[in-house]
């Protein structure tokens, strides 16, 4: 069933990158543990060992605030079609924002989407899969739009904003980096 190795084998880049949403696993070393879904064509593999994601402005920050406190970050994926599948990806995060001098090159990866605020890297030393037989299967339809257009009518300045007013800090009140 289940299968450890400490890198990514080639065998399952195509399953990974097929994947339309994963889930971001996070926790300060006190406080809350925060799991988040994403999407948005946002998750690249850089190499077996590395992988990064863009973050987009959302309700909350606290994937940030985590990293900044303990970088222990887990990503999901889940096979909801064809054979079944979990994947998980276990390492240290590091995060780089828009004023980074890394920021150019790691965001060249991604589509340029409207309120990026974060990528982050992971460094991984555990790939673990199991079976996903109790995960069910579901059709993927489409991205939504809704957060472009949201970010797109409060304009870089509106939401960077919003970045000061929501996400500057944790829902524990640890900062965030923004």
């Amino acid at each position: 069933m289940g299968k450890q190795y400490n890198a990514i084998p080639e065998k399952l880049n195509t399953f990974i990158t097929a994947q339309k949403i994963f889930f971001v696993g996070t926790a300060g070393s006190a406080g809350k543990v925060n799991v988040s879904p994403k999407g948005m064509d946002s998750f690249r593999i850089i190499d077996e060992h590395t992988v990064r994601w863009l973050n987009v402005t959302g309700s909350g920050n606290e994937t940030a605030a985590h990293v900044l406190e303990n970088q222990r970050m887990t990503i999901m994926f889940c096979a909801f079609e064809g054979k079944p599948m979990i994947l998980r990806l276990y390492g240290m995060a590091l995060m780089t924002q828009p004023h980074d001098p890394e920021w150019e090159q790691h965001s060249q990866h991604f589509p340029d989407l409207p309120g990026a605020r974060q990528i982050f890297t992971l460094n991984i030393d555990l790939v673990q899969t199991s079976c996903g037989m109790a995960v069910p299967f579901y059709d993927y339809q489409n991205e939504r739009d809704q957060l472009n257009h949201w970010a797109e009518v409060k304009g870089t300045q509106g939401v960077k904003q919003y970045w000061k007013d929501k996400n500057a800090v944790s829902l524990d009140g640890k900062p965030t980096g923004i």
